[in-house]
């Protein structure tokens, strides 16, 4: 942020980058990780055991239907392993999530977004990208929607009963198995199947920034609030970070939440999530126009330009010049001071963005109690289209996260992307056979 009229004005609303810093963030999510491992809602992250170890074996030569039902799309494909484990994709389809619906009519959307591989496997992976109770049997019972979703009765229900029962409805001959994983352990075993040759790690741990936010790791200590359950050695546990409420919170931020569908909830998650990222810039840059901080002229001509997309702010950024910046179709040629305060305006946004997803993804790292030995660090597959695509997250993400772990605690990870990473990790829970 260069502009010297934006920090006050950023100030005035409650807004502070000096507030969120890395260190201090990811001490206080770790305080909350132990709590709420100790006692069931003991803190803000619901810190989810999965009951699922890494596979010994994925089997080799059976194919498996696989479902991603993410934030904002939903895609299936047929999935299978080669006898030297490396995965192959077929009938790949996109379509939108199933919207605002009561759950019966939800999950038969996505049966039948599945009639065009009907009854190609008996074993389905179903990805549900939201909070869910693991169970044993490989179900899950859907414990909270979050990403503006909502529907009658599908909180409570178990996944993968439900779609079992959608699919009888579309009048699949098979009986399927449904292996259910939420999509940060899905991400967290792709590191692992789908792990480059020669490469060797102490373990594994996830982090997804899409529509919304996620962590996952390996524990490998005692879980307290399992107490009188037989303990499963080395677990994957889902964090639900996004649920993560010790923040400071400026205007802009109290009026998002008064105006969602989930108020008091997902303060983490309003933060970073990049269905949430454009409403907050959306709001930042009203304030902007009625205080004074841009011109009238571009006041004038930004009133009517309509609420923003996450891919307007990135434009308006990779653009580093007014010569031919645009935000939402409004041309800065003629307007460059105004240009400078709304791109550090928009910055600024992401920089506290940026900084709180890094204190989240060192925390599941520091979590494992690996990576201590440079010659193997944790792996860390990173996820999801805001994080890859937002304007210099990534490079800054990675800055963080190496000062948080490595310069600080002597922890080495290796932060990493794998094509088609959710299919991959979904197959390879819903194939895998025994546990390390």
């Amino acid at each position: 942020m260069t502009d010297l009229r934006v920090a006050p004005f950023l100030e005035r609303f409650g807004f502070s980058l000096s507030a969120y810093d890395v260190e201090k963030i990811t001490c206080a999510l770790l305080a909350d990780m132990h709590l709420s491992l100790d006692v069931k809602g003991g803190g803000d992250e619901l810190m989810l055991p999965t009951h699922r170890t890494l596979p010994a074996l994925i089997e080799t030569g059976k194919t498996a239907v696989v479902i991603d039902a993410g934030g904002t799309n939903f895609r299936s494909c047929l999935v299978s392993f080669d006898a030297a484990g490396k995965p192959m994709i077929e009938g790949v389809r996109k379509k939108a999530m199933p919207g605002t619906c009561p759950k019966e009519a939800f999950f038969d959307e996505i049966a039948a977004n599945l009639d065009y591989i009907k009854d190609a496997s008996d074993t389905i992976g179903f990805c549900f990208s939201y909070g869910m109770e693991m169970l044993e049997n490989g179900d899950a019972k859907i414990l909270e929607l979050s990403k503006e979703m909502k529907g009658k009765g599908i909180v409570g229900s178990l996944a993968g009963a439900s779609l079992s029962e959608a699919l009888v409805r579309r009048g699949w001959k098979k009986k399927a198995r449904i292996v259910v994983v939420n999509d940060a352990a899905a991400a967290l075993l792709a590191g692992f199947a789908g792990k480059a040759e020669g490469k060797s790690y102490d373990s594994y741990a996830a982090f997804i920034l899409g529509t919304g936010i996620n962590s996952a790791y390996i524990e490998y200590e005692k879980i307290g609030k399992l107490s009188g359950i037989k303990r499963l050695e080395n677990q994957i546990v889902v964090c639900e970070s996004g649920s993560f409420s010790d923040l400071p919170k400026s205007v802009f931020d109290t009026e998002l939440d008064a105006a969602s569908t989930t108020k008091g909830m997902y303060t983490l998650e309003k933060m970073c999530g990049g269905v949430y990222l454009a409403q907050l810039a959306s709001l930042m840059l009203d304030r902007a126009c009625v205080s004074g901080l841009v011109s009238e002229k571009a006041a004038k001509r930004l009133d009517s330009s309509g609420r923003l997309s996450l891919s307007d702010i990135d434009g308006f950024l990779h653009t580093r010049s007014a010569d031919n910046a645009l935000l939402a179709g409004v041309s800065f040629a003629a307007m460059p001071s105004d240009f400078d305060a709304l791109y550090s305006v928009f910055d600024a946004l992401i920089e506290r963005a940026t900084r709180i997803a890094a204190a989240a993804a060192s925390a599941a790292v520091i979590k494992t109690g690996k990576g201590k030995d440079p010659s193997r660090p944790v792996c860390l597959l990173c996820n999801g289209t805001t994080f890859y695509k937002t304007h210099d997250f990534e490079k800054r993400f990675r800055s963080y996260v190496y000062d948080a772990l490595t310069e600080k605690r002597g922890i080495y990870f290796d932060a990493v992307s794998v094509q088609d990473d959710i299919a991959i990790g979904t197959a390879a829970s819903a194939l895998g056979t025994e546990s390390v």
